[in-house]
């Protein structure tokens, strides 16, 4: 129960009150804190202590120290500073590793959170969780991490619950109040600045006669351009043969050598030393192969096997991102309080957020013959291959693999993408409290909320004109690889023409949901139990999705596919539509510094490549061909009722609450499918319960010293497209895919056990364990099946085998598999240096460090002959801290944070050689904050000062598979916000 230890940051004074089940723990909070008169970082750090040491669960806070003045201005950032909450870092801000969800590991766990805002559920759209990054930092008043949900809270997540508390006018004293912000934000590699204001106002009114009336209403405009730099690899074995230009057999190849042979060795390369042809290398994959990718060895010599290797990472290229975001939004709440005994409100939050890339790349199309080739000793193996499915010895395939050369002949392209991913999320909520006895309090509550989410990515791609190559030097060695091109200049479209225009991905996702929440508290004067806190909520959310992608739009003279010769190409020069990327890619640390033409990105919008290349089909903007097999409505409704008991005993050294939530879920998902007769509909509804008891106890050893329990059950359902009722099939193959909707939700059992010790209001130091038991891990596999739906498929006829019968397809689907685990430690710690009389007076020190790890079962087998592999969850790294250092006094005030995080697994694979992990690293921000008089503050942030980021290797951390092979390098640059706060009011 220790996490909440790690507010280690400034946390501040009250836990918002957002359920009745918080509004007396609210009201404690309150009767504690009118005495604290000091100011900022240290008042924010005692509040949370207070809020820590008085909670009856296991909860981090972190909260602003100012109106309007989040720690980070990137909410994901601000959580990392919490004990157990590792996040990510993608375009030089807080972001969701693969764009959806929250981005933050709980406890080992990622995609596994719950998301409220004032005890509310709140997602993104075609989520279950909300997109933390779009969170607004200004316009928040704090954030809780609660890591073992007790029975009271909204159910959904095993990983943690995360509530973001707006702005309420019972923050405020009595008469007006305001706060205003302006400033800007600064990356140093995209050298771009864009504006960040805010604004708020609140008032309280005393109407007499015990009456009031209050009301805030907050907006926040935030903009920034960062940059992502990096040099993506190839994954994967991709086996080649060396074969020396010198030697026979490259003659014997070079001689009958066509035009359309693969191999395209020249004559005039025969005899040279210094030159090979790299081959590729026939797999065997037949019956009694030893395994995927095992080099196929028939007829070839010792000398010949020898010369085998892999080129994996070899071939990285070129990729500049520019990411755009705006975040804009408002709250606004307002309540009457018609005595003590009742009050009314109303809340509302609506967020705004728009991810826009521009991306830019250059890829060589590496010739086969290749100068100067060196390679480097690597061990590619049955169990780097594919984890050694068939068993017996791990046999080694190859012993090296290609690490530098200057490939020959080489032809290039480049690729320009626009994407538009804007999210909203808005929610109104209206209700009252009301005191019949001074003994009982109940609550009532309605939420309605609704979210969008549109992604729009349109890419172009140029290819280099007929009869253009390049020499394309490589080293796969390094931090980060080089590369360097020789030949005609890549700056001059008239060096490429156009190839075609793909809008991969354009869909969307509506979602809405409402709720009814009934909720009460009943004080008991005598017993063990001090107070039954009841409840019921009734919810409904439903989602639709829908694409409108398509590809392979030609944009040529006749609106065919471009000719290999480029017979009907269009010249780049022609429309004036290019531009040149950036000429400072990786600061110049990677040989080639950019400067190669793309076609503009922000001139793929709208009907503008349409309207130039009528022949290539390129739908209108206002009339997109809806996809209608693709598109997904799902309808799910929830029960949900709650009693917890407080207790306490011992002269109340010992205090706590045992509860039990009891959940019923009902499912309706629907889509079309195809079938012989065309689309038909397929919808399929599923039940499900759950109960969740939870137990927590705390026990005062001393007044200074806590020993905490705590026992809860969790529970996180499957994501709304896993439950998609889809149904793919392949023909050719015999192959399929399927979604299911009856898939359950994870369930796990957790225990926290925490020690902490409180030398005053405002230092501490805790420990802490826990241990989540996860049943049913969801897992692919692949079963035979015979879809009703479906010609049955009989091989022959140049079809393969799927080692199915009957006419029966080999599918995949989604299931609820294995029992799983996440265990660690967590230890934080706050010291504020204010008794001291020395020079130290004034700083003060926090920190945490977590140690997790995590059990993940996957099936790489089939349904009926299982192939349970135990690996990392994904995004989980086993150690991450943080450590704050502060200085404050009445004029100035300054935080110095380094958050750090070893090797985590980024996508796993049942071939290793095609997974990905991010590799250990640690992020540097600071903050200064002048205070020019007692209201007018100018405050300077900078983000990822040494300039690190998440670099992704090869394989998967922590065992066999950990190669050190980078992947992809990252640069992002650094971040810089400066502004001015203006406060009045109290």
């Amino acid at each position: 129960m220790n996490k909440h230890f790690q507010r280690t940051l400034k946390v501040s004074a009250i836990a918002l009150a957002v359920s009745q089940a918080f509004a007396a723990h609210v009201a404690a909070d309150d009767a504690v804190t009118p005495t604290v008169v000091v100011t900022g970082m240290k008042a924010s750090a005692r509040s949370s202590v207070a809020i820590k040491r008085d909670a009856m669960e296991v909860v981090d806070s972190i909260t602003a120290e100012d109106i309007g003045k989040l720690p980070d201005p990137n909410v994901a950032e601000t959580l990392t500073r919490i004990p157990g909450v590792q996040g990510y870092r993608y375009g030089g801000e807080g972001a969701a590793p693969v764009g959806n969800g929250s981005g933050l590991t709980i406890r080992g766990l990622s995609g596994q959170t719950a998301s409220l805002v004032n005890g509310r559920a709140f997602f993104s759209a075609g989520n279950r969780e909300y997109n933390i990054e779009s969170a607004i930092p200004g316009m928040i008043a704090g954030v809780d991490v609660y890591k073992n949900p007790s029975a009271e809270h909204i159910e959904g997540g095993i990983g943690g619950l995360v509530n973001v508390r707006t702005r309420n006018p019972s923050d405020f004293k009595l008469g007006l109040t305001g706060a205003i912000s302006a400033g800007a934000r600064y990356n140093d590699l995209a050298k771009q600045t864009e504006p960040d204001v805010f604004g708020l106002i609140a008032n309280r009114i005393d109407l007499g006669g015990g009456s009031r009336f209050g009301y805030t209403l907050a907006g926040q405009l935030q903009n920034s351009t960062n940059r992502s730099d990096n040099n993506p690899g190839n994954r994967g074995p991709a086996l080649k043969r060396a074969v020396r230009a010198d030697s026979a057999e490259y003659a014997t190849l070079a001689a009958a050598n066509t035009t359309n042979s693969p191999f395209q060795a020249q004559a005039q390369f025969v005899g040279r030393s210094d030159i090979n042809a790299l081959i590729n290398v026939p797999i065997r994959n037949t019956a009694g192969s030893i395994g995927p990718n095992t080099p196929d060895n028939t007829g070839l010599t010792q000398a010949q096997i020898d010369n085998i290797m892999v080129t994996t990472t070899l071939n990285t290229n070129v990729s500049q991102e520019t990411i755009m975001r705006e975040r804009k939004g408002f709250s606004g709440a307002a309540d009457y309080r018609v005595d003590n005994t009742l009050r009314f409100y109303v809340e509302s939050n609506y967020t705004y957020y728009l991810y826009h890339q521009n991306y830019r790349a250059l890829n060589s199309n590496d010739g086969v013959n290749v100068a100067n080739l060196q390679t480097s000793p690597f061990t590619f193996d049955k169990g780097m291959s594919a984890r050694n499915v068939s068993g017996g010895a791990n046999d080694v395939l190859a012993t090296k693999r290609a690490l530098s050369g200057d490939f020959l002949n080489s032809t290039v392209n480049t690729v320009s993408v626009d994407e538009h991913t804007p999210y909203s999320t808005w929610n109104v909520a209206f209700g009252s409290d009301w005191n019949p006895t001074p003994s009982l309090a109940l609550k009532a509550d309605y939420a309605f909320l609704k979210a969008t989410k549109r992604t729009d990515n349109r890419t172009v791609f140029l290819d280099s004109k007929n009869g253009l190559s390049w020499t394309t030097s490589r080293v796969a060695d390094g931090s980060p690889h080089t590369l360097n091109f020789s030949g005609p200049s890549l700056s001059d479209p008239s060096n490429f023409v156009f190839r075609e225009f793909n809008n991969g991905n354009n869909s969307a996702s509506k979602d809405s949901a409402k709720a009814l929440a009934l909720s009460g508290v009943y004080s008991i004067e005598d017993g063990l139990f001090k107070r039954i806190k009841f409840g019921t909520r009734l919810a409904k959310q439903d989602d639709l999705s829908q694409n409108w992608s398509y590809n392979n739009r030609p944009l040529t003279t006749d609106g065919k596919g471009l000719a290999a010769d480029r017979s009907n190409g269009i010249l780049a020069s022609t429309y004036g539509v290019t531009q040149s990327s950036p000429t400072n890619f990786m600061g110049g640390t990677t040989g080639y510094s950019g400067g190669y033409v793309v076609y503009s990105p922000d001139l793929l919008l709208g009907d503008q490549v349409r309207s130039q290349f009528p022949l290539a089909g390129i739908q209108m903007e206002s009339a997109l061909l809806e996809r209608i097999q693709d598109r997904r409505y799902v309808d799910e409704k929830t029960k949900a009722i709650y009693v917890v008991g407080e207790f306490a005993a011992l002269d109340e050294h010992l205090r706590g609450a045992v509860g039990v939530r009891y959940v019923r879920t009902n499912g309706t998902a629907i889509t079309k499918i195809n079938s012989v007769n065309g689309l038909i509909d397929n919808a399929r509804t599923t039940e499900y319960s759950n109960t969740l008891p939870s137990f927590n106890a705390t026990y005062d050893i001393s007044k200074e010293t806590l020993l905490r329990f705590g026992y809860g059950r969790g529970m996180t359902r499957a994501a709304l497209g896993d439950l998609n009722p889809f149904v793919n099939y392949n023909p050719v193959d015999g192959t399929g895919s399927r979604g299911n909707p009856e898939l359950k939700p994870l369930v796990s059992d957790n225990l926290d056990l925490s020690l902490e010790h409180y030398f005053n209001k405002t230092n501490y130091v805790a420990a802490a364990v826990f241990n989540k038991s996860i049943k049913g891990f969801f897992s692919d596999v692949s079963e035979c099946v015979t879809l009703d739906n479906a010609p049955a498929y009989v091989p022959g006829n140049g079809q393969v085998s799927n080692s199915c019968t009957n006419g029966q397809y080999r599918v995949s689907k989604r299931v609820n598999a294995e029992k799983g685990f996440a265990r660690g430690v967590e230890l934080s710690g706050q010291y504020f240096f204010d008794n001291s009389l020395s020079w130290l007076k004034n700083f003060g020190v926090s920190g945490s460090y977590t140690y997790v790890t995590t059990e993940n079962p996957v099936n790489y087998g089939t349904a009926a002959a299982p192939n349970i592999v135990k690996l990392w969850q994904p995004f989980q790294s086993k150690n991450s801290a943080s450590f704050s250092g502060m200085y404050e006094d009445q004029k100035f005030s300054a935080r110095l944070v380094y958050t750090w995080r070893s090797a985590a697994v980024f996508a796993l694979d049942a071939q290793p050689i095609l997974g990905r992990y991010m590799g250990a690293y640690g992020i540097l921000d600071g903050s200064v904050n002048y205070n020019i008089t007692k209201d007018l503050t100018l405050s300077l942030n900078a983000s990822n000062i040494l300039d690190k980021a998440p670099n992704r290797y090869i394989g998967e951390p922590g065992g066999n598979y950990e190669t050190g092979l980078e992947l992809q390098h990252y640069r992002n640059g650094r971040n810089f916000g400066l502004n001015l706060r203006y406060r009045f009011g109290q």
